[in-house]
């Protein structure tokens, strides 16, 4: 493939990796993150109590203007938690999407509850507004709940996610779950640093979650948070992610089942390192979305761009090739070249699991995960 040959010698141009590996997307520590650490330990406060726990979660708090930050294990607790703070009970509807990663809906399924997917939206890769207004429009509104009416099951919840960092029409899905008296929970495990009409991702809806794994933008290694306004959901996120234990000088009670989801000090300490390099790597990762977009501008494949009034934290970029056939012809010439690319996930309807959920057609879902292909998109920081 001639356009993948010169696709890959633009990458390793990029990277400045003329022969070794290229990864999709690896984690650089070039700031505080041995010093936080070697305090860490000589403090002996590396498990759930911790400064840099409260430090993570202060961080947080001021940048993205939340009442509340609590600081939990990994993303996927946050939205499991999360779908708990808001309601969520077995056998009840999530509204999410397919073109996501399985986190979400294996959060979902911790409750007991059955993901509903409904379309994305073919200009921000997220749960499209037109698709979720139409799937309100088999449902019907009762004593202030939400039912869909072939099932009979309430839809308790509907969790948007931002695609590879960039932002879902966000306001008009708050409008539309509002208006239906569905709470919505924001996956913005992607997302860290985006924004939409000015306003970080996670902040729209009653939660947003975050996640810190070893992929993301910054990393704590393992980590994740959870974000609202809400004094009650607030506090009482905190409380059930300590095991629910009230506090007591010595005595042990717990007054709910809770979880052991309290991010370590010593995973904050990590994060709160990257946290304060956070719009050093945006920027870098920004020119380098800019350059896949000046190299894709007169090819055949769409380079994936940005919505209007989205500002992104380029987490992964993407191009849509011609066919699934093309895709994997070039992630086959590109991992064959030391350079690494990944398709999307496997749509979650598809997966055995969840073969059996409810599904709106999902034409979009279907085509972009036939045709899109992530690119390198590493922090250099030998360019930077």
């Amino acid at each position: 493939m001639e356009a993948a040959a010169k696709t890959v010698d633009f990458i390793r141009e990029l990277f400045r990796e003329p022969s070794g590996f290229i990864p999709l997307h690896a984690p650089h520590f070039i700031g505080n993150e041995k010093a936080y650490l070697n305090e860490c330990i000589d403090s002996t406060f590396v498990s759930s109590v911790g400064p840099f726990v409260d430090r993570f979660e202060a961080w947080m708090r001021e940048y993205t203007g939340a009442k509340y930050a609590i600081a939990v294990v990994n993303g996927t607790a946050a939205l499991h938690l999360s779908l708990q703070l808001a309601g969520v009970k077995r056998d009840e509807l999530v509204v999410t999407q397919a073109l996501s990663f399985i986190a979400t809906c294996n959060a979902i399924s911790y409750i007991g509850a059955e993901p509903c997917f409904v379309d994305v939206d073919k200009n921000n890769l997220g749960l499209s507004a037109d698709a979720l207004r139409a799937f309100f429009a088999t449902c019907e509104v009762r004593n202030n709940a939400c039912y869909h009416r072939a099932s009979g099951k309430r839809v308790a919840a509907c969790v948007p996610m931002h695609t590879f960092g960039i932002s879902t029409e966000i306001d008009t899905l708050v409008e539309l779950c509002n208006a239906h008296h569905v709470p919505l929970i924001e996956d913005a495990a992607e997302s860290l640093g985006s924004t939409w009409k000015g306003k970080h991702t996670g902040r729209f809806g009653l939660l947003g979650t975050y996640s810190f794994n070893g992929n993301k933008t910054v990393t704590s290694g393992g980590g994740g948070i959870i974000v609202t306004d809400d004094d009650e959901l607030g506090k009482m996120a905190k409380h059930l992610s300590t095991q629910s234990k009230v506090p007591h000088r010595w005595d042990f009670v717990h007054d709910h089942i809770g979880y052991n989801y309290r991010c370590p000090n010593i995973n904050s300490a990590l994060a709160l390192a990257q946290l304060e390099q956070l719009e050093h790597f945006i920027a870098d990762k920004r020119a380098i979305a800019e350059a896949y977009k000046t190299h894709f501008a007169d090819s055949s494949w769409e380079y994936v761009a940005l919505p209007e009034h989205c500002v992104s934290n380029h987490w992964l970029n993407a191009i849509l090739l011609g066919s699934r056939e093309e895709r994997d012809q070039f992630l086959t010439f590109t991992n064959d070249h030391g350079v690494m690319t990944r398709p999307a996930w496997e749509l979650m309807h598809r997966l055995p699991m969840f073969v059996n959920c409810m599904h709106d057609g999902l034409t979009n879902s279907i085509d972009i995960a036939d045709r899109l292909v992530n690119l390198p998109s590493s922090f250099r920081p030998s360019v930077a």
